[in-house]
């Protein structure tokens, strides 16, 4: 019997990344148009773009669907009234993001902790100014969350020679990346001496400005921020406060609010502050990961086997053990 799969494309389109299979007929829709009538037997989807809102916009459509999968590692933007209520299985694309997520995070470390932007001004302007800058070996970071993503990170920053510490649900001790870790209520006591802060989380109601103003407040005036989860987990008036203020040492975003972020927003002018469009993760060939993940599952549905990757739509994302 035949599955009909429907394929919410993205830019650029998939479809020539998944190969014709003879149980499965494809249904290709455009985002940008409502879906062709044949797409409402589709019993899965591959949503690639969440941040359009099609699946809210078109949810009635799809009459027979028992699994989406999302390009994502982030599901806060499909996680609508309608699929929370529903049977229907949400997988997302987690492990696809970690490495290149972990290298991204500890190339802006090192950005921060070597001074690169001052480097690279002084290049512009053709001087020749030697300096000292810093090591990150002998410091402490404190990764906020704990999930793969951070735990790839911690095992890279331990490489270096740093100490690492994790904020995660629930406290405990003797984990082999981490070490200890608090629970959110040991987050201001945790920052009082780190020398960087990685912000690692998924948006959630629970994580929602959970690093706020008091807790930037905590950080010692030479410490470094950087977040690479979802940028509703920040106070960014707070941190851009703390840092046109003197009261931290730098900082790094790869995720804000809004996104995009508007050419006429002050945050762009923030001194000692890199920001980066949300592409911590995006890597050469991520596509093609997204597609091997996605048809691994595939089977797995035809089968009726568990799949891979799947969202707790109570909390919001796809849980691992002592996350």
């Amino acid at each position: 019997m035949t599955l009909l799969v429907g394929v919410v494309e993205g830019e650029p389109p998939s479809r020539d990344l998944l190969e014709p299979r003879p149980d499965v007929h494809y249904v290709f829709i455009d985002p940008w148009t409502p879906p062709p009538a044949e797409a409402a037997d589709a019993e899965a989807l591959l949503v690639w773009n969440v941040r359009s809102g099609y699946l809210r916009d078109h949810w009635s459509d799809f009459t027979r669907l028992r699994w989406i999968h999302v390009g994502t590692a982030g599901v806060e933007r499909v996680l609508f009234s309608e699929l929370i209520a529903s049977d229907v299985v949400l997988t997302n694309s987690r492990y696809v993001f970690d490495e290149a997520l972990a290298e991204y995070t500890i190339g802006l470390m090192l950005a921060l902790c070597k001074d690169l932007y001052t480097t690279f001004q002084h290049q512009g302007e053709h001087r020749w100014v030697q300096r000292e800058t810093e090591t990150l070996s002998g410091k402490s970071v404190v990764m906020v969350g704990v999930g793969p993503i951070a735990r790839r990170t911690a095992q890279i920053a331990r490489a270096l020679g740093m100490s690492v510490r994790g904020i995660g649900r629930t406290a405990r001790s003797g984990d082999p990346d981490f070490g200890d870790i608090a629970a959110p209520e040991g987050l201001r006591a945790s920052f009082a001496d780190a020398d960087y802060v990685v912000m690692v989380l998924p948006s959630t109601p629970q994580t929602a400005g959970m690093v706020d103003a008091a807790a930037i407040g905590s950080l010692k005036p030479t410490a470094r921020l950087i977040n690479v989860g979802r940028g509703s987990t920040l106070d960014q008036d707070a941190l851009c406060r703390a840092l046109r203020e003197g009261r931290l040492g730098g900082a790094a975003l790869d995720v804000m609010s809004p996104e995009p972020l508007p050419a006429d927003s002050p945050l762009w002018d923030v001194p000692n502050l890199i920001i980066s469009p949300h592409m911590s993760g995006d890597h050469t060939g991520w596509q093609r990961d997204i597609v091997d993940l996605f048809t691994r599952n595939l089977e797995r549905f035809q089968r009726g086997e568990p799949l891979l990757n799947v969202v707790d739509k109570s909390l919001g994302y796809a849980p691992a053990e002592h996350a």
